[in-house]
């Protein structure tokens, strides 16, 4: 996508959508001007901005490989935005071959490109258009039933995708919804973009931003955070800026300004 012209019907170009406002930022090309615009208002507040969706992206992959490393073959990946380099399936099946994952996105245009790029016939991969506030939907479906099965454990992801639930509409009740469903020995992945130690004026004025947009974003307290995790046990080192859970070779530390944006952690059940 180069200009608003080349927006398939029923798109809105026009308003600056979540999901191609991180491909943006990731570097994709799956975007608009006004996704575009959007993303350099929030660059333009602070320096680290710049890395702040690479440093949550790289957190994804690390929990992948730990979950992955710990025998896990299954993935249900709430929320999972517009592909990009380095997916949940293809982190999962370096350690698991066989692994079987769905990714599920209540954003049409991620549902094309993600069934797009998983064309080449992955009979172990599948793409699910749902609203995560729907969990009955998304747990009865039918592809998420041949890929997933519920009595053995599988991970959980919710990684960037609460702050876009409002308090009103309690995240925490969309958490409880998927993990009660989940085998002991299952694991929940989460990132959530947070205003602890952050500058009050700064996260309005980000918010401010994300108003403009298909997708109300409220940056979170840690107290509210760890809520997510209730009933399951926090694998070391707990809930941390991303950068700071489990860091290895990708992780550099002039990027720690951007990981203290987001806190994430990984609970066991």
């Amino acid at each position: 996508m180069t200009n608003d012209e080349q927006a398939p019907p029923g798109i809105d170009a026009r308003t600056p959508n979540m999901a191609r406002m991180y491909d943006y930022a990731l570097g994709g090309k799956d975007n608009f001007e006004s996704d575009r615009q959007a993303v350099g208002k929030l660059f333009a507040m602070s320096p680290e901005n710049r890395y702040v969706p690479l440093v949550n992206r790289q957190f994804l992959r690390r929990a992948v490989r730990f979950a992955a490393r710990r025998g896990i073959d299954q993935y249900l990946d709430l929320g999972a935005g517009l592909p990009s380099q380095g997916n949940v399936h293809e982190v999962a099946k370096q350690a698991r071959p066989r692994a079987r994952v769905v990714y599920v996105d209540n954003d049409p245009v991620v549902a094309v490109h993600a069934r797009a790029l998983l064309s080449g016939g992955d009979s172990g991969v599948a793409v699910v258009e749902g609203d995560i506030r729907d969990s009955e939907k998304i747990l009865g479906d039918a592809d998420v039933n041949r890929l997933i099965d519920f009595t053995l454990p599988v991970a959980v992801l919710l990684v960037s995708v609460l702050h876009g639930i409002a308090d009103d509409e309690d995240p925490a009740a969309v958490v409880r919804a998927f993990c009660e469903r989940l085998a002991p020995g299952s694991y929940l992945i989460l990132s959530h973009l947070t205003r602890e130690g952050q500058p009050a004026d700064l996260v309005r004025r980000k918010e401010e931003v994300f108003a403009r947009s298909n997708t109300v974003f409220s940056y979170r307290g840690r107290d509210e955070i760890l809520r997510y995790f209730d009933g399951l046990d926090l694998v070391e080192p707990g809930l941390t800026p991303v950068t700071a859970w489990r860091p290895d070779d990708d992780t550099l530390p002039e990027l720690e300004a951007a990981g203290a944006w987001w806190l994430g952690g990984v609970g066991r059940r």
